[in-house]
């Protein structure tokens, strides 16, 4: 079971995508899109996937001004919820984050004078926070992007961060800036917290 279902990177993706997306279908070329996976990989993987019944394929008429098209079919993909592994992979995807979070953060550190780092949305399983990575501090912003750029690609979708430097935090904090204050009270796991430091203080 578990060679089929993890037998490739662009399988590992797709399920990713699934999990976090149960409710909503998706289309071959969006799906292609969202992982960035060339369209072949993605359709034979898909084609896996519904063998093995973790994904189920639906086929309806499309539909014209509100009318059914007899003839015009369109197909989507989405979660089976009745397969019985379902929360055992889910289990599993989330562990694989939490594994990848945990070098992430090594890996920021390394990158200048973070005196803020946090974990959002996707890390946590939550779609609608303002980002998935919040620093605070002077990086180099163009190795985190590179950085940022191989996560997405070992998990299969996009991370979303935001950097500020300590003056544009305490600036932002002070007007009481929205933007702030959404990423502020979102759930997050906080790695490291600096801001008060005598030198830092907010």
């Amino acid at each position: 079971m578990l060679e089929h279902l993890f037998g490739s990177r662009t399988r590992v993706k797709l399920l990713s995508l699934f999990l976090r997306q149960q409710e909503e279908p998706l289309f071959v070329r969006e799906i292609t899109r969202l992982v960035g996976t060339q369209i072949n990989a993605v359709r034979r993987e898909l084609s896996n996937l519904v063998k093995l019944g973790l994904i189920m394929e639906v086929v309806e008429e499309e539909e014209v001004k509100g009318k059914k098209q007899p003839g015009l079919k369109k197909k989507y993909y989405k979660i089976n919820p009745s397969f019985k592994l379902l929360q055992e992979i889910s289990a599993l995807i989330m562990r694989a984050q939490v594994l990848l979070e945990g070098r992430l953060d090594q890996d920021i550190l390394k990158l200048g004078d973070v005196r803020y780092l946090a974990f959002l949305g996707v890390f946590l399983g939550k779609e609608k926070a303002p980002v998935d990575l919040f620093i605070v501090g002077t990086v180099d912003a163009n190795k985190l992007k590179a950085l940022v750029i191989a996560s997405e690609k070992t998990l299969g979708y996009e991370i979303n961060f935001t950097v500020m430097s300590p003056d544009e935090f305490r600036y932002r904090k002070d007007m009481t800036d929205k933007f702030l204050y959404a990423i502020l009270e979102s759930p997050k796991n906080v790695v490291v917290d600096r801001l008060n430091e005598r030198d830092h203080v907010v």
